[in-house]
Parts: C-alpha cells; sequence; structure tokens
C-alpha cells in the first residue's frame, strides 16, 4: 500500500467510539470515521442522513453502544458494519461507505473516489456550535 493512503494503525482505532479523518475529490473536502468490528474496521461518512449537515463525530469521537452507531441529536441509531439505519427518523436510509483496507494492521484508503487528506476534522464546521436542538429545558 502507498504511504499517501495510510490512515492509520488499526489499534488507533477505538473499539466503543470512532476515529475521525477527512478526505478529498479534487478540491471538495468530506469527513469519515473508522468504526472497529469484530473482524476489521469500516469506515463511513460521517453525517447522519436524517440532517446532512449533522456530524456524528465532531471531534471527540461518535457515540457507538453494542456494534451501533448513534446520531446524539436525534438517536437514530446505525448498525456499524453497513452504516443502515435501525432507528430513528432515518430508519431505512444507509450512510454512505468510504472503501477501506487493513495491512499488516495499518488501516489504508482504498476509495479511488477519494484521497486522503488528513486525520481529524477538515476544518470546515464550526466546533462551537452544537446543533439546532436544544434539550436544556429551559
Amino acid at each position: 500500500m502507498e504511504d499517501d493512503s495510510r490512515i492509520a494503525p488499526v489499534e488507533d482505532v477505538p473499539a466503543d467510539s470512532s476515529l475521525l479523518f477527512t478526505i478529498r475529490d479534487g478540491f471538495d473536502k468530506e469527513e469519515a470515521i473508522l468504526l472497529r468490528l469484530a473482524d476489521g474496521v469500516v469506515a463511513l461518512k460521517n453525517y447522519c442522513p436524517h440532517w446532512t449537515d449533522v456530524r456524528l463525530d465532531s471531534g471527540g469521537g461518535a457515540t457507538v453502544r453494542e456494534d451501533e452507531l448513534v446520531c446524539t441529536k436525534h438517536g437514530a441509531t446505525f448498525e456499524t458494519a453497513t452504516g443502515d439505519c435501525t432507528y430513528g427518523p432515518c430508519e431505512g436510509a444507509t450512510i454512505e461507505e468510504v472503501d477501506v483496507t487493513v495491512e499488516d494492521g495499518v488501516v489504508y484508503l482504498t476509495d479511488d473516489d477519494y484521497e486522503f487528506e488528513n486525520l481529524g476534522p477538515s476544518g470546515e464546521h464550526d466546533l462551537s456550535s452544537r446543533g439546532r436542538i436544544g434539550f436544556s429545558g429551559n
């Protein structure tokens, strides 16, 4: 595998969260997340299909419970292995997968549509924003 497609060692992908990385298609940047599976890893785009401007991982790791990715904005759940929504307002939708391969314990981007940009956020989001709905009760 080529070094410029190297994302991270598998051991850096949390078992109960996600590892955020940025990909590029020409000049356009997008975010994706690596999720640990029992038999490897999967990469999904970093958005909720209900509101595509809602990021599942805003830099501190996505919420993962018992092999399900959780959108903390409205409680939708997704199978980590497939990105299929199993509960919530986007039930039946699927988060787009990004092709990756593990070789010698390292995850590489192998999706011909993208180039690896960097680990972490794209820098194109306001990290102070916590979404459009407040649950404070006020």
